[in-house]
């Protein structure tokens, strides 16, 4: 990748798929973006870009390449590939950019206060997966061959969703009257067999029915 396509590729501003650091001063931090990428659609780190998309390069760039690498290799589980470039703008400056594909072994984690974490793209921020969404990334990867049984929760849940255009994991239990351990097992089959398309959400997740393609 050219100079000319790092512009091109930056003024197109952040979004599902491209994310711009400044400088890698936190890495811990900047390793939650990468995962969330691997975890959705792939796509972009760039390091040297100005949140504005301006390409204006940082210098020492090899130091902020070796800080990331290093953060990359330790923190992210199950490890990950990631496809690195170094674009030097002058002598002083550089842009660094990671090249993330979407994942096969999905959901990639670090640990926080020893717990998992795992972390997906929404638009142009990344957040931190909830339960439904991590044990989905997860099945996903096993492509099971996913059979349910259309009986009176199911049809309560096509009744709300006719009414409304999503439901959240609580306002199906409610709705339903159901413990909420088997509301969230209820959504989390009906997305894996193509019914419902899980939209994450900082607080609560929304599901919806999912449309053809």
């Amino acid at each position: 990748m050219g100079l000319r396509e790092i512009i091109k590729l930056a003024s197109e501003g952040e979004g599902l798929r491209l994310e711009f650091k400044k400088k890698a001063a936190h890495p811990e931090k900047i390793v939650k973006e990468i995962i969330a990428l691997a975890n959705t659609e792939g796509g972009y780190l760039m390091i040297g870009v100005d949140d504005d998309g301006t390409v204006s390069g940082q210098r020492f760039i090899d130091e902020e390449i070796f800080v990331m690498d290093r953060a990359i290799s330790q923190l992210i589980h199950p490890p990950l590939d990631v496809v690195k470039e170094v674009i030097h703008l002058n002598h002083k400056k550089g842009v660094a950019v990671y090249k993330i594909d979407k994942s096969l072994y999905a959901p990639h984690f670090l640990f926080e206060n020893n717990r998992k974490k795992a972390f997906v793209r929404v638009k142009d921020r990344s957040i931190q997966a909830s339960r439904e969404v991590w044990e989905i990334l997860k099945r996903q990867q096993r492509n099971e061959n996913i059979i349910f049984r259309y009986g009176k929760n199911e049809r309560i849940l096509m009744q709300a969703l006719a009414e409304n255009d999503s439901i959240t994991v609580k306002g199906f239990m409610k709705v339903a009257k159901i413990p909420i351990f088997i509301a969230s097992r209820i959504l989390i089959r009906l997305v894996l067999a193509n019914v419902l398309q899980v939209i994450p959400q900082e607080n609560e997740d929304l599901f919806v029915l999912k449309t053809a393609s």
